[in-house]
């Protein structure tokens, strides 16, 4: 799959998108506003609907909440098992951002495999799999389309995907304290939002 570059990322467009409602065009930068033909920047963020879940012990666990987390920073990734470009590129970044923000109570992470294909090999154990092999103590669902359903039906496509319009593997989201999505795309720049999430929480 070729990677799209990351859409530029501000602090004023993440604060804008926040309280905008459907964000408007005026809010966001051209490389944004061209990401909006997937993801619901500037949508109060759905709750999360993956059958299983393991916690950052890797035991299975409750869901992860979006709801529960209103008032912090949730970050969000949407991986499969079997996609390079999670693995080049999606994981990595979010090893960084978790290194970065693992210990302040006002960013939360979760990642998601959200399967669409491939899935026997994307499946429920290579949750603990990816979660120990870049050392992620966060949590991490599975969520599934139905593998019986054809070809561009939409019940192929996992509940996360549909609610949050992801585009495939690897998705970056980002939702506001407020509730509201800041950011969707495939990737992010991950150096800029660790700028602006220090200086949003106050972290040294």
């Amino acid at each position: 799959m070729k990677i799209e570059r990351p859409p530029m990322i501000s602090r004023r467009h993440f604060l804008q998108a926040s309280t905008a409602g459907i964000a408007s065009a005026s809010l966001l930068t051209p490389a944004v506003v061209l990401a909006q033909h997937s993801g619901i920047t500037g949508q109060i963020a759905p709750e999360l609907d993956a059958s299983y879940w393991i916690g950052a012990d890797g035991k299975q666990t409750t869901a992860f909440s979006v709801a529960a987390n209103k008032g912090k920073w949730v970050l969000l990734k949407c991986f499969q098992n079997w996609c390079p470009g999670c693995h080049s590129l999606g994981f990595p970044s979010l090893q960084k951002l978790v290194d970065t923000f693992g210990d302040n109570e006002q960013v939360k992470f979760a990642a998601i495999q959200t399967t669409f294909e491939g899935f026997s090999t994307n499946n429920q154990d290579a949750l603990l799999k990816n979660q120990q092999r870049y050392g992620l103590a966060i949590p991490f669902g599975h969520d599934q389309g139905d593998p019986n359903a054809a070809h561009g039906d939409v019940r192929r496509r996992p509940n996360t995907m549909v609610a949050y319009r992801t585009g495939g593997t690897p998705w970056f989201i980002v939702i506001h304290p407020a509730g509201r999505v800041v950011y969707n795309h495939f990737n992010v720049d991950t150096d800029r939002l660790i700028e602006i999430l220090k200086k949003e929480t106050g972290q040294a």
